[in-house]
């Protein structure tokens, strides 16, 4: 991932403060340190594959217009949050670019298949002998 996608998304970021919850104590009621770090997932111009990974990734916090909402509310200060808000936004945008690895498919050999068919077959024998006690037969 390249460093211009991260300054655009920096640039493109619209911050709100508000008086939230969480570390402060009386001052968290008095001082807006919540961060609110909006941006607009269409305007990163990201292409389709790390776009539908970011989506998928975001989950909650994509909107439904595609804004990108990250809250940090864990520091007692503006900018320790607003710093924080925006590590989570280069990670969310590292995450999607990240490409999984495909999944390799597992082989059955010929031995193991038998093997497996054999299992089945004795257990279905089993389970035929469970059936109701028919009249007339001695036990």
């Amino acid at each position: 991932m390249d460093d211009t996608l991260i300054a655009r998304a920096h640039a493109l970021a619209e911050e709100n403060f508000v008086a939230g919850s969480g570390p402060g104590g009386q001052n968290a009621n008095k001082v807006a340190t919540e961060v609110q770090l909006r941006v607009n997932a269409y305007k990163l111009r990201l292409p389709p594959p790390v776009f539908a990974r970011l989506r998928a990734i975001a989950g909650s916090k994509l909107t439904a217009s595609g804004d990108l909402l990250i809250v940090a509310r864990s520091h007692r200060t503006q900018d320790a949050n607003r710093s924080e808000a925006r590590e989570k936004l280069e990670d969310l945008l590292e995450a999607a670019h990240r490409q999984p690895k495909r999944r390799a498919k597992t082989r059955l050999n010929r031995v193991g298949k038998v093997k497996r068919l054999k299992a089945k077959k004795a257990r279905g024998e089993v389970k035929a002998k469970r059936g109701s006690v028919k009249p007339g037969s001695d036990w």
